[in-house]
């Protein structure tokens, strides 16, 4: 189903591709389940996306389980359950696993074919498994239909033993490497990125490593550059890695160069962690956000019409004012919360989550991905 965003004179007219299933996690400690929610990177990605007025598609399977009422209907495949994850925050640390926490895949739904996808064209394309439901034929079919693909290297390297523990495999042996020169991103966490080559796959396309509260930092084949992160009041990381990139994708969309979207990612990952499951955002401060990234659009071309790297990678004049300016939009926020006292009989705007009734739990430490 193609979904779209009223549109506005300062909508747009880009469209995106998600590509990546929808799933059902369920938390573990001391033996006992601590919460069950909505999984899948698409969740949080499309949450920022539509908090952003980014018109977008969504192409997700799930089984005749699927529990989560949600605003982008995925594909319900009736001879399949919904993919389900167990993840154990109390079994200490297992090879190439994060020590937080053992994640294990207990049920998988079918993955998702090239036949799948849309039959038209798209201008970005985000490939964002988490269960290994992306084949390389449909990151393929993505390269033909979207002008620039960007793709989670969790969609690539996951890998599941006998027992579905999640491993994580080198880039080079998961049968994706060869299509590294047809993407334009590549994203990994600094523990993900243990699992490639950054200094080879930067050759190919960019690469975009994240670093939780210090920020990303992105490599391209001529350069490397840091990005300021964003203070946050930290809660839940759960899904920050996955707001990163919608932000960034949200930011593209809207026109800005390389390092001011990785700026807006990392905004909207600071967002993120201070929220418990998928955050609601406040509609003041998106208007804010979209205000000030609009203020910052590059005047009469996209980043990836650009001919000339260093124009697109290179941090443009009043990029630390960026900065600050978007920092100081979370004021807006902070004032908001400040009058609720005085206006009891007011409903606080928000942008809802795309579905209801998710259990929400907290942990001291957990993974900064959706699943």
């Amino acid at each position: 189903m193609v979904t779209t965003v009223p549109q506005t004179p300062n909508t747009p007219i880009q469209s995106v591709l998600i590509v990546g299933n929808y799933c059902h996690d369920v938390l573990l400690q001391g033996g006992a389940v601590v919460a069950e929610t909505l999984g899948g990177a698409a969740s949080f990605i499309s949450n920022v996306l539509t908090g952003l007025s980014v018109s977008f598609h969504l192409t997700s399977k799930v089984g005749v389980d699927f529990k989560y009422p949600v605003n982008h209907d995925p594909i319900v495949v009736h001879t399949s359950k919904t993919t389900v994850f167990h993840a154990y925050f109390d079994q200490g640390y297992s090879e190439n696993a994060h020590q937080d926490r053992v994640l294990k895949r207990v049920e998988v739904c079918d993955p998702i074919n090239p036949s799948d996808l849309p039959d038209r064209k798209f201008d970005f394309g985000m490939a964002v498994g988490v269960g290994g439901e992306i084949l390389p034929e449909t990151l393929e079919r993505m390269v033909e239909i979207c002008d620039a693909v960007f793709v989670d290297i969790q969609a690539l390297i996951r890998a599941f033993d006998e027992n579905g523990t999640v491993k994580l495999v080198r880039l080079k042996d998961s049968g994706f490497y060869h299509l590294l020169p047809r993407l334009k991103f590549l994203k990994a966490s600094s523990d993900e990125a243990l699992f490639m080559e950054v200094e080879e796959v930067r050759q190919w396309c960019c690469v975009v490593v994240t670093h939780g509260k210090d920020g990303c930092e992105v490599y391209w084949k001529d350069g490397e550059m840091k990005i300021a992160p964003f203070g946050a009041n930290q809660i839940d990381p759960t899904g920050a890695g996955d707001s990163f990139l919608g932000g960034f994708v949200g930011g593209l969309v809207h026109g800005l160069v390389v390092p001011d979207a990785a700026l807006v990612g990392n905004f909207f990952g600071s967002l993120t962690v201070a929220h418990i499951g998928l955050p609601k955002f406040d509609l003041r401060l998106l208007q804010r956000i979209k205000e000030e990234v609009q203020t910052r659009k590059v005047q009469g071309t996209c980043w990836f019409e650009r001919r000339d790297d260093e124009v697109s990678f290179t941090k443009p004049a009043g990029h630390d004012e960026f900065h600050a300016s978007l920092s100081s939009s979370k004021l807006v926020l902070a004032e908001c919360r400040r009058d609720l006292p005085r206006s009891l009989g007011s409903v606080e705007q928000v942008i809802r989550p795309q579905y209801k009734g998710q259990q929400k739990f907290l942990l001291n430490s957990v993974y900064d991905k959706s699943n």
